[in-house]
């Protein structure tokens, strides 16, 4: 079997959970003897995410699809035009620009991308769809996300075979946007979701607001879990002499970066945890930098700045000198997500979770037993549960040895790989039945 997961290429400058879900995943595939292919939309993916098409261009280029929906003379530009506005140099430029990744704006861009052969980047599936039959010949296709169901219908007419589609926080792109885009955008996913044979949710949580939201029938929404290697993260106790709390995501408001800041400000004037540290890792995008510049301030003023260790690496790599010792992980994103690698990545690790009573997150806590759940989402409550938690060692290294155990027996990627395939060989029979 020959799949091939057409996924939403990214910078690199920031933290990417979906990004590195997608790669492993692809990884994983080929690694059990699948002919697997990660094929990337509107930027180059890093080398470090690149599986089996190193030498393929990059459809969608972000951008060419920007310049055709603005200026509409340009949807038909010279080849040698195409060709330069697609090149990595420009792309690369234009992922590290401020906006680069900002909903707002892309109301428009969202809704022609949605419509595929109908919108303003037709002549860019239209190339795509050549790829696939001359160069792939895929026997099924995997959408990242639901966002590219835009391509969907095209791919299916033309190649006559299935479509899954992941669902993973297509709902924080939506809601970043004009609301009375939002109706419009959710009406138009509703409709599309009938191009695609399934859909893969990454939690429960999230299988059951997005079958709401785009009115996806039973029969056609499964639900797996994210998975990852347990075995490249090497499992590291809890410092009880010198705690570290630690956040492993984008640092921008929506992440809630800031509630960070101002909980670990708030802690540290807790009698006893005069010796606790925090790690940061990342990135962030060029919208970001007044956004931390703001939260450096605030660390330096209250006297704590050299508690705080920033680093910038924050490859799958690197990550296990990143948690050793690391006592607890927090990333109090605003909203909540659909599920969020980065606790899997922490858990494997032995370390602690205390997340926000929000999207996935009590989900995850309550099935791996590796943390706790605080609300309201704000820094008194994140505060005091890291202090709650922190003050009982033994229950926080029953989470640590809980954390490890669930990702060995309930998020490993192995798993995840099979339950997918599943999935796959399942719509393949039924495609095979009704032709």
């Amino acid at each position: 079997m020959k799949i091939i997961n057409i996924v939403p290429g990214f910078g690199g400058t920031f933290y990417c959970g979906n990004c590195l879900r997608d790669s492993a995943f692809t990884k994983t595939l080929r690694a059990s003897g699948h002919e697997a292919v990660t094929l990337p939309l509107y930027m180059p993916l890093l080398k470090r995410y690149e599986t089996g098409t190193e030498d393929a261009p990059i459809f969608y280029g972000a951008v060419n699809i920007y310049l055709e929906q603005k200026i509409p003379f340009l949807r038909k530009m010279p080849v040698w035009m195409h060709d330069l506005f697609n090149s990595p140099a420009v792309l690369n430029y234009a992922s590290k620009k401020s906006g680069s990744t900002r909903a707002k704006g892309m109301e428009e861009m969202t809704i022609s991308m949605l419509k595929g052969e109908e919108g303003n980047q037709r002549e860019e599936l239209e190339a795509l769809i050549t790829y696939l039959k001359e160069h792939e010949k895929p026997d099924i296709i995997h959408l990242s996300n639901a966002l590219l169901m835009g391509l969907a219908g095209r791919i299916k007419e033309a190649l006559q075979i299935p479509v899954i589609c992941s669902l993973q926080d297509e709902d924080v792109w939506i809601d970043g946007m004009s609301e009375s885009y939002q109706p419009v955008l959710w009406d138009l996913m509703a409709e599309k979701a009938n191009d695609v044979d399934a859909f893969v949710a990454v939690s429960q949580f999230f299988a059951d607001r997005m079958q709401k939201m785009m009115r996806i029938p039973n029969e056609k929404l499964h639900m797996v879990y994210i998975g990852v290697n347990a075995d490249i993260y090497a499992y590291s106790e809890p410092d009880k002499e010198k705690p570290v709390v630690a956040y492993l995501s984008r640092t921008n408001e929506e992440n809630g970066f800031e509630i960070m800041v101002d909980a670990f400000i708030k802690l540290k004037k807790i009698p006893g945890h005069e010796r606790t540290t925090m790690k940061v890792s990342g990135g962030h995008t060029g919208d970001d930098k007044a956004f931390i510049k703001k939260q450096l301030k605030k660390l330096s003023e209250a006297g704590m700045l050299e508690a705080v260790e920033f680093i910038e690496d924050f490859t799958t790599e690197t990550l296990g000198d990143f948690f050793k010792g690391v006592s607890l992980l927090s990333v109090p994103v605003l909203k909540g997500e659909a599920f969020g690698l980065y606790q899997l990545e922490a858990l494997a690790s032995g370390t602690a979770l205390v997340q926000p009573k929000l999207g996935a997150f009590p989900e995850i806590v309550e099935l791996s037993g590796g943390g706790a759940i605080y609300e309201p989402n704000n820094a008194d409550a994140l505060a005091d549960k890291w202090n709650e938690v922190l003050s009982d060692h033994g229950t926080l290294m029953a989470m640590s040895r809980n954390g490890r155990e669930a990702v060995e027996r309930d998020f490993s990627i192995h798993q995840s790989t099979e339950k997918m395939f599943e999935i796959y060989q399942n719509l393949l029979n039924q495609h095979s039945q009704n032709q």
